[in-house]
């Protein structure tokens, strides 16, 4: 199969390729496997989340009450260093 790009992307393909020192059509296979890959994250970070039990809504009071405990979290971390 034979794929048309324009060809300022076909130069900036070739450059890329050339710079990591592979094929144009290793390039673009890595480049599908690295976004294959963050695709399977999100999905496993979604099932964790949907998982981990009650929804809770994110209103200004939840956004405060998280702000507050990592502060808490990171201050906790200082003193501890120190």
């Amino acid at each position: 199969m034979s794929i048309t790009v324009h060809p300022e992307l076909e130069a900036k393909l070739r450059a890329r390729a050339e710079a990591d020192g592979i094929t144009v059509d290793s390039y673009l296979e890595r480049l599908m496997q690295d976004e294959d890959a963050e695709i399977a994250h999100t999905e496993a970070l979604l099932q964790e989340a949907a998982d981990s039990g009650e929804y809770v809504e994110l209103n200004e009071e939840e956004w405060e009450r998280m702000e507050r405990e990592a502060v808490a979290e990171a201050e906790g971390k200082s003193k501890r260093r120190a």
